[in-house]
């Protein structure tokens, strides 16, 4: 791997993973219209790191409040009520279905799911549930001509039964083309939570689950002689600079604006794909990793 490539790639990972289009599926797409070599689900777990690190960063006193005080409710009886320790237990919970079918389906993760037949076709049919969330959420906070603005539940109001249901669709996302962030907020508004609560219980939850997976491709990877360590990391600050940023917009951008922009994208980008597969422009493991 170029340089050149790992800053495009880093810049990708960064503007991708936090928008509900899907960071997987446009690194899989930019090394195949580029003619690169696929740069694999070690590199993209390794870069996430760095826009986990993001997270970290821009939710640090939130997550900072969640450590302290689940880990004071190991002890204490009296904080186990604590909000913020209840949270602390519900991310660890929303995170078991991406950690069993992560290590389950690994294989699978590496091979055939990354065709992009199943990548244009995750990015169309996941586009349109983000769209009819998306169009019920609108429809409950603005009302209607004979009712009322219907209240949307908040993050106080979430509990275990809701935490394995947002677990599983962030498990979703294992496949290139779903997407993290949409198939978790679509989750979130389809139960009936507010965009904003759905999509910061959405970062929060991607926290335990990225890291250990980035942390054991990491392992692999250093016992590998195919991973261009210079490169990889570069494009992993790239990531982490660009993830920071693309947070702090899509966090205002979500209070006030529809999703429907992702949604027509995603669709216009899955059709796109499928036809020059179809018409044989490219291969559907095109640029797939030789090593």
């Amino acid at each position: 791997m170029s340089w050149f490539e790992s800053l495009i790639l880093g810049l990708v990972q960064g503007l991708t993973e936090f928008l509900p289009v899907s960071s997987s599926a446009h690194l899989r797409l930019t090394a195949a219209f580029s003619g690169w070599h696929d740069p694999g689900a070690a590199f993209t777990a390794i870069t996430q790191i760095g826009t986990e690190a993001a997270v970290l960063i821009y939710f640090r006193k939130d997550i900072g409040r969640i450590i302290s005080a689940w880990t004071r409710s190991l002890a204490s009886r009296e904080m186990r009520g604590n909000p913020d320790a209840r949270m602390g237990w519900l991310v660890i919970i929303g995170s078991i279905p991406i950690g069993v079918l992560g290590l389950t389906l690994k294989d699978q993760i590496e091979g055939p799911f990354r065709d992009l037949r199943v990548t244009a076709t995750m990015l169309i049919v996941v586009g349109v549930v983000i769209g009819i969330a998306d169009r019920l959420a609108a429809r409950d906070e603005q009302g209607g001509r004979h009712r009322a603005p219907k209240r949307r539940k908040e993050l106080d109001d979430l509990g275990v039964r809701d935490g394995l249901i947002y677990g599983l669709c962030q498990a979703m996302a294992l496949v290139p083309g779903v997407s993290r962030s949409g198939a978790t907020i679509s989750g979130g508004l389809f139960m009936g939570y507010r965009r904003e609560a759905a999509a910061r219980y959405s970062f929060l939850l991607a926290v335990p689950a990225v890291l250990a997976s980035g942390l054991f491709e990491l392992k692999d990877a250093m016992e590998s002689d195919h991973v261009s360590w210079g490169p990889t990391l570069f494009a992993t600050v790239i990531a982490f600079g660009t993830g920071y940023v693309v947070i702090a917009w899509f966090m205002k951008f979500i209070s006030t604006k529809s999703f429907m922009p992702f949604v027509w994208y995603r669709i216009a980008l899955g059709i796109v794909i499928i036809a020059l597969v179809a018409a044989g422009v490219l291969s559907p493991h095109a640029a797939e990793s030789s090593g």
